[in-house]
């Protein structure tokens, strides 16, 4: 998929659809916030990335909920095949995206050094 502006858009709907699955489907599952930061789908919308943030919960809870959705890719894979139409369901590989994670400690630490 040579077009930019096209794969912004699939992966825009990925979201979205993941997103909807996850909250409707598996949110009972997990004992902190789940949510899904970005997807960078390949060019040959073969697999798929799926970044997803955690907020509350400690390490354990998180690893919990990354293992619920490592086991349940299959599933969810062939939830959205029904609802996104493309010529390949990409294969969805979930990491942990630890963007929000960061800036948090940044924005502790800067706070610290402003209450000094």
């Amino acid at each position: 998929m040579k077009n930019p502006q096209r794969m912004l858009r699939v992966n825009e709907l990925l979201k979205r659809e993941i997103a909807g699955l996850l909250e409707k489907n598996y949110s009972s599952m997990f004992r902190c916030l789940v949510t899904i930061s970005e997807i960078k789908a390949s060019p040959d919308l073969r697999e798929a990335k799926v970044f997803v943030s955690f907020f509350g919960g400690d390490a354990g809870e998180r690893n919990k909920a990354l293992e619920i959705l490592r086991q349940n890719r299959s599933d969810i894979q062939r939830m959205i095949s029904k609802d996104v139409i493309l010529k390949y369901t990409p294969v969805l590989q979930f990491v942990v995206d630890e963007r929000m994670e960061k800036a948090d400690k940044v924005l502790q630490i800067i706070n610290e050094i402003e209450g000094k």
